[in-house]
């Protein structure tokens, strides 16, 4: 046997979103590039602002000596200052440069939480709809993920996470703005699992952690305001990445924040920066990390993102959809027409439109459009769109 079973089982699970990007490629090279409507990747179309490209060119043309040299595993100390410092106007909690470590994207932040915090056999949940490659990464770690079925509204059933907790369960993994449905939770929400998650640390006599995973913050509409997370529970950490306000997310830069209230904050933080390197991560990219540190707080114009959302919205509305209208990131999650979301899928592939079937996001029924991609796109998946729902009915 080439590769190991456990792995084997992960390549004929592998991830749907990659999945339709292969067919994407096999579609391209049948029809052409410019026939395909492809919806299946959150691969950034916007290019990064110009600072970001002009702060590069500055940080080549200054001579630092060591500046390519590794540096302490939780990252260049006065970058982490710098992010702490930005953080902490988002959370409305005094951060230090010790409270946080900077990461090869959200991705490698999660996996290095998980590492630090998951015994063998230990429970993390998430509600549904979730991105899928939590469940990988809770299993590198040797962990279980458990789906809790969210509400249709796509908020947490924060009564059904209660009914699953154990003293097996060592997370509680939260995405907002939530890929795939855009659903930015509101601060009850987050108050209230925050609430539930103290009540049943002490019931079960473990400390249960909420992870949040936000590399969509800044990606939100229509004076949406995304409410912090550790001014509600202090057993929280916070993953993110400058991949997708920045649209940099081939650079592999983020970071990871630990409550500065957590219990035996010393000691996490010591494995944290541990799991960083053994890993393998070593360090976030060191040309990175001085690139987002004269970076703080700037993003793309997210405005262009709203005109996508609200020109495919439009569209599919007129044409007889029934989604909710995101509230952030760049993805739609509509219900499939007729029910089922892997026929419907099919149906938009015989018109060369690629989107992902919800079932690989946990919620058969529903399938997701990423609408990061040139507005001619759209428009022209429109007529696409159109013809499939008029297939099935």
């Amino acid at each position: 046997m080439a590769i190991s079973e456990r792995i084997r089982k992960r390549i004929e699970s592998a991830s749907w979103i990659r999945k339709m990007f292969e067919t994407g490629n096999a579609l391209k090279a049948k029809h052409g590039a410019e026939k395909i409507c492809d919806f299946s990747l959150g691969n950034p179309n916007i290019e990064p602002p110009d600072k970001f490209n002009s702060t590069l060119v500055d940080l080549l043309h200054e001579e630092t000596a060591g500046s390519h040299r590794y540096m302490p595993n939780g990252g260049y100390p006065d970058v982490r200052q710098k992010v702490a410092e930005y953080v902490s106007s988002e959370q409305r909690v005094s951060l230090k440069g010790d409270h946080l470590i900077l990461t090869c994207g959200a991705g490698g932040g999660l996996n290095v939480a998980l590492k630090t915090i998951i015994n063998p056999e230990d429970k993390v949940l998430v509600s549904t709809p979730f991105f899928m490659e939590y469940a990988s990464y809770v299993d590198n770690h040797g962990g279980v993920l458990e789906t809790v079925a969210g509400l249709d509204n796509f908020e947490p059933d924060i009564d059904a996470i209660a009914s699953r907790i154990t003293d097996k369960t060592a997370a509680l993994i939260i995405n907002s703005p939530n890929n795939p449905s855009g659903h930015v939770y509101p601060e009850e929400t987050i108050r209230r699992l925050g609430e539930l998650l103290e009540k049943k640390s002490r019931e079960t006599g473990r400390l249960i952690y909420l992870i949040s995973d936000e590399p969509y913050r800044k990606i939100v509409y229509d004076g949406i305001k995304v409410p912090p997370i550790f001014p509600f529970y202090k057993h929280s950490i916070i993953v993110s990445s400058y991949s997708k306000d920045l649209s940099i997310p081939g650079e592999r830069i983020g970071w990871l924040a630990v409550n500065p209230e957590t219990d035996d904050l010393h000691e996490l933080m010591g494995g944290i920066i541990l799991c960083n390197r053994i890993l393998g991560y070593v360090n976030a990219p060191a040309l990175m990390q001085r690139a987002i540190e004269r970076l703080q707080g700037l993003s793309v114009d997210i405005g262009l993102y709203q005109h996508k959302r609200d020109l495919l919205c439009d569209g599919l509305s007129k044409l007889g959809y029934d989604f909710i209208k995101p509230k952030g990131t760049f993805y739609l999650f509509p219900k499939a027409p007729g029910g089922d979301d892997m026929r419907f899928v099919d149906a938009l592939q015989e018109e060369l439109v690629l989107v992902v079937p919800g079932s690989g996001f946990g919620s058969p029924g529903h399938f997701r459009i990423a609408f990061c991609v040139e507005d001619d796109i759209i428009k022209t998946s429109l007529q696409g769109f159109e013809r499939a729902m008029g297939k099935l009915r």
